[in-house]
């Protein structure tokens, strides 16, 4: 089994751990990600090392962090994006695949500066700026439903 295989193999496991902690270190789980719109109209996506798919940028939101604050954290450290000016909030999801107790925050970003590409490391192994109509073979079908709410008018969801 390669490397990859085994980590995909892994992944229920380790999720199902993390919730079990979760469950009792927390009362609910709360994250945050962004649609990052380029000048183009291009979509930033990533692809993480430990989950299959290409997302949209974001993470959990920590103890005693805003979202605000958790947004800016995660754009820095997989994308190596700033933002411009605060980005306007979309919407609240309750994210039931991951988890009964998860919700997601949505923010759209469209004045940000990226110093650099990010360079790929343990946890990011992929980015990229796409065109909505040509997205990447594997974009999950949480991230293309926010996509098609924002730019297609898709009627809202209040699932991720």
């Amino acid at each position: 089994m390669t490397l990859s295989g085994a980590r995909r193999a892994a992944e229920p496991l380790v999720r199902r751990l993390l919730h079990l902690y979760w469950r009792f270190a927390r009362g609910m789980t709360f994250g945050v990600r962004a649609l990052v719109l380029d000048a183009d109209g291009r979509v930033f996506l990533i692809r993480h090392s430990y989950v299959d798919g290409w997302h949209l940028p974001g993470g959990g939101v920590e103890t005693g962090e805003t979202a605000l604050a958790a947004l800016v954290r995660e754009l820095r450290e997989e994308g190596n994006i700033e933002l411009d000016e605060r980005p306007p909030l979309h919407g609240l999801y309750f994210n039931g695949a991951v988890s009964n107790r998860d919700h997601v925050a949505l923010f759209i970003v469209r004045r940000f500066r990226q110093p650099s590409p990010p360079v790929p490391n343990h946890e990011i192994v992929a980015h990229g700026f796409f065109a909505p109509d040509r997205l990447p073979q594997g974009t999950t079908a949480g991230t293309r439903a926010r996509i098609a709410e924002v730019l297609g008018g898709a009627p809202a969801s209040e699932r991720w």
